[in-house]
């Protein structure tokens, strides 16, 4: 592997650039490292009341829609969003996913799964009594992010 840094005064934006042969796990996973890093500084606007909050996109929990808005939960509160779940699907770190249609989920925050068979499985986070469920369809794909978690 060879691993280049080029230096431009004109740079306004920092990017990286992997070139590869073909998509392996070891291309994912520096893919992985690097998203996790840069999205470690990202923040998000959130709203509460007539307040404008920038809260770090590694303090959610979870988003969810309650009709029209879209929640985001943290431990203690919760905060109204502007975007649109797909629109948060596009621009969220990897770490997050889908797990039904009115719910996206930080797989890094997830402390247990109570998986039901017939309906929906939920889910607990560390350090607070708020959950979320999982719907049948999407369990698979959460089960598969949590694996990707732990390698």
């Amino acid at each position: 592997m060879k691993i280049t840094v080029e230096l431009d005064e004109n740079c306004i934006e920092e990017e990286v650039v992997i070139k590869c042969k073909e998509l392996n796990d070891s291309v994912n996973q520096i893919q992985r490292a690097i998203t996790e890093i840069a999205s470690q500084e990202s923040k998000i606007t959130l709203y509460r009341d007539k307040t404008e909050y920038y809260i770090p996109i590694k303090d959610i929990l979870f988003f969810e829609s309650d009709g029209d808005i879209i929640c985001a939960h943290t431990k203690e509160k919760t905060f109204i969003s502007k975007h649109k779940l797909y629109e948060l699907e596009q621009i969220l770190p990897w770490y997050f996913t889908r797990i039904s249609k009115s719910a996206i989920l930080n797989v890094k925050k997830v402390y247990a799964i109570t998986k039901n068979i017939t309906a929906s499985s939920a889910v607990e986070f560390y350090g607070t009594t708020k959950m979320v469920y999982v719907s049948r369809g999407f369990y698979k794909s959460l089960m598969s992010k949590m694996e990707d978690l732990r390698n």
